[in-house]
């Protein structure tokens, strides 16, 4: 089995990358370990740690600092999928979340962009229960 298990976020900060992202999106902080360089390996994942999580990476130098914020030119680059949209977005607004709309409701599932503490796109997304089958098959 082969499966993506981290992908890495540049940030400026990691104790306020860790509070956002635990107390803001609700994630689980999974590792926090400091390495020799001086820099740490920091792990948040938003579930139960059956799919991928997140290496907040603080930015070394002036290129990677540049990179803060726009990892994907301005695009939607997370997805966040929920099984319950109102209570999550109730819950990150009230949290002080950024939301850049107001929640749609499209054949695929109820969605919401919002941007993390650093300017970068994310959806909320809960995806729409699949249609039944052809009945009697």
């Amino acid at each position: 089995m082969r499966r993506i298990a981290l992908v890495t976020l540049v940030v400026d900060d990691y104790d306020a990358a860790i509070r956002f992202y635990t107390d803001a999106l609700g994630f689980r902080l999974v590792e926090d370990t400091p390495r020799p360089d001086g820099s740490r390996w920091v792990v948040v994942e938003p579930g139960t740690g059956s799919g991928a999580a997140l290496l907040l990476a603080r930015a070394k130098d002036g290129a990677q600092r540049a990179r803060v914020g726009d990892q994907t030119g301005g695009r939607v680059g997370f997805f966040l999928h929920t099984d319950d949209f109102a209570r999550d977005h109730a819950r990150m607004r009230a949290a002080g979340v950024t939301f850049l709309e107001e929640p749609r409701h499209e054949p695929y599932g109820s969605v919401a962009v919002f941007q993390d503490l650093y300017g970068n796109r994310w959806d909320l997304l809960q995806p729409a229960a699949p249609a039944p089958g052809p009945s009697g098959a």
